[in-house]
């Protein structure tokens, strides 16, 4: 395993090497985005209210394929989609329930967050519109024939919520060949709920969020299978270093660059030789990437 590791980190320095040498470009055909996922962040954030149904029912609109969510659970263990710890950003729930400061998801029953605004704050359009459950939301994301990246926020605040989200994609069927073959990825911030994901159905595809050190890499390819950073954290070197790991799935480690919403950045971050570009306005990212 040592020996393993040290060889795949040798090989990653003498790419990033290469890289750096002059005349050395990114992977052949990426400057044009070729083979590039375009991932709307929330949903289409941009234009809908980030994290409902009405945000990824925009995407699909805009013919984006991939999603990406947050899931959370409240008091009574209801999974749901939502960013934020607290509801006070994206929902109305400091004028429904004025005396609960500071709001957490976690302090609230499912049938509270239902009963609140979710949308008024992006806009009068989407007055009325709720925060969804997991299973809502995953039913949604199959009637519009997407792909989801699903991301397990805060876990720490959530004991045992990795088992309770893969038995709920279970019970939807997203857990079956078609869907794990290129459907689905869970990621997270968090180290250790990767690993209890991986541990607990290997078959799953996961992504890592952050950009961690080369040398930690060989660690994160025993459970990961991309490494997902913010695009300002991130370079061509870094890049080549990461495609230099193969994952659990015997596949090079992936990376995904968030969050991106413009045009040079979208064709810098290509020229890096990313697999995939995670952004609030998915439109845009796509007509960079199709840009002659």
């Amino acid at each position: 395993m040592y020996a393993r590791a040290m060889a795949a980190i040798t090989t990653a320095l003498l790419g990033v090497a290469a890289l750096l040498l002059p005349g050395s470009d990114a992977r052949a055909g990426d400057v044009a985005g070729e083979h590039v996922a375009v991932i709307g962040h929330r949903g289409a954030s941009a234009y809908a209210p980030e994290n409902t149904l009405a945000s990824i029912d925009k995407a699909a609109r805009l013919g984006i394929t991939w999603v990406e969510n947050d899931v959370q659970r409240t008091k009574d263990g209801e999974l749901v989609v939502v960013h934020d710890d607290s509801l006070q950003r994206t929902t109305d729930v400091e004028q429904v329930f004025p005396g609960r400061s500071p709001w957490k998801v976690k302090d609230f029953t499912a049938a509270e967050i239902a009963s609140l605004d979710a949308g008024s704050w992006f806009g009068p359009k989407y007055a009325g519109t709720r925060v969804p459950t997991l299973r809502q939301y995953m039913r949604r994301v199959e009637h519009n024939h997407q792909k989801l990246l699903l991301e397990i926020k805060n876990p720490e605040l959530y004991p045992g919520i990795e088992r309770q989200t893969l038995k709920l994609l279970a019970n939807e069927g997203w857990l079956d060949r078609q869907h794990l073959a290129g459907r689905l990825i869970v990621q997270s911030f968090s180290a250790d709920s990767l690993k209890i994901v991986h541990d607990l159905d290997p078959a799953v595809t996961t992504g890592f969020l952050g950009t961690p050190r080369v040398s930690d890499l060989p660690a994160y390819a025993a459970f990961t299978d991309g490494i997902n950073p913010s695009y300002s954290s991130i370079s061509t070197g870094y890049v080549a270093a990461v495609h230099a790991f193969t994952g659990p799935h015997d596949r090079p480690l992936e990376v995904f660059a968030w969050t991106v919403n413009d045009a040079p950045t979208v064709r810098r971050v290509v020229r890096y030789g990313v697999d995939g570009v995670i952004t609030n306005k998915p439109d845009v990212v796509r007509a960079a990437l199709q840009a002659p």
